[in-house]
């Protein structure tokens, strides 16, 4: 039986003695408090005072609500004035899983075994890049974020996104301590590797400009920064970081390697869609409320920013090109992501004329398959396979 007071009791081995000793202890105390109760309770004779004070309020209209600066109450979900996001949160329990539901056995075998020097680089160094981003992603939906909607249905996805990146990070380590890796070393890298590093602190410091307590969103300097910031974490770092980041593992798994591995990326890839989709959403509605102008200058140079990041981390991870891989493909399809996270937006695409060197990633990440039962446990729900892309 679960015990609240220690939740992890229920799943390890406890001494019988010590149990026998909390419950009388918990008994005793059960008893005085019940005699305290008894011993105040008034006599029939006295009045009971009421300290309930029955106020009117006006009921919560769907109108009234806004994403952010809002004087509705934050704590009543329905109505709903924002319905795509309470669809985001159901859409984003269909695709509920987690690392240990996947067969890592052959990946062990394939990275002592199969792996070139060229690809354990590629594979160790896109877990070491990966293992702080999603801790980023985490932080920024989680405290800069969050707390600044006004309307519940945004904050119940964005609570669903904050327990997903957690689980993104759970499936680095997870595989890390799998492999046999040295965590310390590979966690580490971000720090040491200046062309990873670089990406992680563009990122630091977007968020460090909205992750502050004294940030008020009605003053307009505020809040075009607030907007500029949320638009680089979904529609770069989460939309085409994240999406072109998975691709050299699901190259590696194209030729049969690394597959367990790969099929986890698979389901946070779904995720991060989902994330990027959403963000580019919110900040499409706040600007439509707020009315609001995004800065094409400071779009252009969000964009070619993040474009010369990649350049750098491409050239650093693929320094030499894998079978089926190399860095000039990679780079080609940032590109083309972020040209695709534009028209989401509707905001000029960065790379006009990119070119979608990666075709086969979209079906690659879709694990729309079948498989052997007797070979890995069921993790396809048929509601998620159904999940869209874009």
């Amino acid at each position: 039986m679960l015990d609240w007071n220690d939740p992890i009791a229920a799943f390890t081995e406890t001494d019988n003695a010590t149990k026998s000793k909390q419950t009388s202890a918990l008994q005793h105390a059960l008893n005085s408090s019940n005699s305290s109760q008894k011993a105040a309770a008034p006599s029939a004779g006295q009045p009971k005072q009421s300290k309930l004070l029955a106020e009117s309020l006006k009921p919560v209209r769907a109108e009234d609500k806004r994403i952010i600066n809002g004087e509705g109450d934050i704590n009543q979900l329905a109505p709903f004035k924002y319905p795509w996001a309470w669809n985001y949160f159901l859409n984003a329990n269909k695709n509920h899983w987690t690392p240990l539901d996947i067969n890592m056995t052959k990946d062990i075998q394939d990275y002592n075994q199969r792996l070139t020097a060229e690809e354990k680089h590629v594979y160790e160094n896109v877990l070491a890049y990966l293992t702080t981003s999603d801790i980023l992603a985490m932080r920024n939906i989680g405290l800069a974020v969050m707390e600044k909607m006004t309307a519940p249905e945004l904050q119940i996805y964005q609570a669903r996104q904050v327990f997903e990146e957690a689980m993104h990070t759970w499936t680095y380590q997870h595989c890390i301590e799998t492999i046999g890796l040295d965590q310390s070393e590979i966690y580490n890298r971000y720090r040491v590797v200046p062309e990873i590093y670089q990406k992680i602190k563009m990122a630091n410091d977007k968020l460090s400009t909205v992750l502050r307590p004294d940030i008020d969103l009605k003053q307009p300097d505020e809040l075009d920064n607030f907007v500029h910031s949320y638009l680089f974490f979904a529609g770069v770092f989460e939309g085409c970081w994240f999406y072109n980041g998975f691709s050299p593992i699901f190259s590696l798994q194209r030729r049969g390697l690394m597959t367990g591995t790969a099929e986890q990326l698979q389901y946070i890839m779904r995720d991060e869609v989902m994330h990027s989709g959403f963000g580019m959403r919110v900040v499409k509605e706040i600007v439509k409320e707020e009315n609001l102008t995004l800065d094409d200058q400071r779009l252009r140079d969000m964009w070619d920013e993040s474009e010369a990041a990649e350049i750098t981390y491409a050239n650093y991870l693929l320094k030499e090109p894998i079978l089926g891989y190399n860095a000039e493909d990679h780079i080609e399809h940032f590109r083309f992501i972020a040209n695709r996270r534009a028209r989401q937006m509707n905001i000029f695409e960065p790379f006009p004329g990119a070119e979608n060197r990666l075709a086969w990633l979209d079906e690659q990440a879709n694990m729309r398959k079948e498989k052997n039962f007797f070979e890995t446990r069921v993790t396809e729900y048929q509601t998620g396979a159904a999940l869209s892309w874009d």
